[in-house]
């Protein structure tokens, strides 16, 4: 289970400094099978120099689950590279056991928004602001981005996550995950909560989540990681490449 030629990365390692635009926040890992993994690009400007000089051809040959096994060790470009490796590496286990993988379930309904509620937002969701306010919910945001907090003078929005405590129903961005701050967010969950964690990066098995007291885990799997690898190279929308999944840990029976 090697990587595929010329198919390590997906956004010709162009560098934009002060964020990535909507088409260029994400890159990608190709298997030899086109097994293909995400991962949002989650980086300071100071990294530009060292992101811009990573090459595809140096992970040629590698085991994925060597790369796969760097997750956790601080690096913010090895954080990257390691989480696209592990959604890929899951993928691959996805599609060689014909794993069925729920993808009519919208993550979002599962959370039954309505009045009485009190929602914590982790990362700004600006889509589902308006529905939320019209089910008569409370929201909270807790976002650590602080240029969107000045953006946005007019939301509940706050870096303190210990706000969460008073929330019966957390959607947090599975971003948290890349930036290390799951562990700080859980810790302020009542364990009454209903949590689900949501993006696009959440390509993996929800096992290590459940275990922590996640209900919810939605994510994207790719079902043409050929095509995705193109457009991602293109700065071009990939998402009719991949296809949801929605985990819930009540109806879960683990991987085999």
């Amino acid at each position: 289970m090697g990587y595929k030629r010329g198919s390590f990365f997906g956004c010709k390692f162009y560098f934009y400094k002060g964020g990535q635009p909507k088409d260029a926040q994400f890159m990608a890992v190709s298997l030899e099978d086109q097994a293909t993994g995400i991962s949002y690009v989650l980086l300071p400007d100071e990294k530009m120099k060292e992101y811009n000089s990573l090459d595809p051809d140096d992970f040629v040959g590698k085991k994925p689950e060597d790369i796969a096994l760097k997750f956790g060790n601080e690096d913010l470009i090895e954080e990257m590279v390691s989480l696209a490796a592990i959604n890929a590496i899951c993928q691959h286990v996805m599609k060689t056991t014909h794993l069925k993988v729920e993808s009519s379930t919208n993550s979002m309904d599962l959370l039954s928004i309505s009045k009485g509620d009190k929602i914590g937002m982790v990362g700004l969701f600006s889509g589902l602001i308006n529905p939320i306010r019209k089910a008569g919910a409370e929201l909270i945001v807790i976002e650590k981005n602080e240029l969107l907090i000045q953006k946005n003078p007019h939301l509940p929005i706050t870096m303190n996550t210990a706000e969460l405590s008073t929330c019966n129903k957390i959607l947090c961005t599975s971003t948290t995950i890349l930036n290390n701050s799951l562990d700080e967010i859980l810790s302020h969950c009542s364990p009454e909560a209903l949590v689900a964690i949501v993006g696009p990066t959440a390509g993996y098995f929800p096992d290590p989540l459940f275990a922590r007291g996640v209900d919810i885990v939605g994510g994207r799997i790719v079902t043409d990681g050929k095509k995705l690898m193109q457009l991602l190279n293109q700065n071009k929308h990939w998402g009719d490449t991949t296809q949801r999944t929605c985990f819930q840990k009540y109806l879960y029976t683990g991987m085999f």
